[in-house]
Parts: C-alpha cells; sequence; structure tokens
C-alpha cells in the first residue's frame, strides 16, 4: 500500500460525512494532490482496515492515510490546511 488515499463513503444518510468528504476531497484536487478514494461502503474489509489504521473502532470517513501512515481525520485535516501545514499533516514534506 502506497500513496495517498482518503477514506470514504457513496453510501450514507449522513450529510455532515457527505459534506466532510467532499471538502477533502475539493481541497486535495485544488491543490492538485494525487490521492485514491477508497469507497468503505463496497466492502466491509475496507472498513475494517481504516478503523484498524485509524486505531479506532468507531472511525468514520474521511479518514485519510498515506502508505500504511495514518494521517487523520476531517478535523485534523482542516487544522493542518489553516495551520498551512497540509504538507507535513499529509506526510508528503
Amino acid at each position: 500500500m502506497s500513496g495517498l488515499r482518503v477514506y470514504s463513503t457513496s453510501v450514507t444518510g449522513s450529510r455532515e460525512i457527505k459534506s466532510q468528504q467532499s471538502e477533502v476531497t475539493r481541497i486535495l484536487d485544488g491543490k492538485r494532490i494525487q490521492y485514491e478514494l477508497v469507497d468503505i461502503s463496497q466492502d466491509n474489509a475496507l472498513r475494517d482496515e481504516m478503523r484498524s489504521l485509524a486505531g479506532n473502532p468507531k472511525a468514520t470517513p474521511p479518514q485519510i492515510v498515506n502508505g500504511d501512515q495514518y494521517c487523520g481525520d476531517y478535523e485534523l485535516f482542516v487544522e493542518a490546511v489553516e495551520q498551512n501545514t497540509l504538507q507535513e499533516f499529509l506526510k508528503l514534506a
């Protein structure tokens, strides 16, 4: 597993999760940062993988990972954007 991955779901009743996922991908696209979108709704093993990497059995999307290193969730992502430390947060620097 290499590269930046954003764990998301295409099936959710939560407007908050949908909004957070779209904001993460919009920011990454806007900064031309390449990533793979991993849809956990397609396979329970992917959801379990996301939760294992996050170290939280109740973690919900979006979760961001680089290779096998956990970067963080939506709140940490937004904080990194606001503090202009996104490259470090994504473990790209």
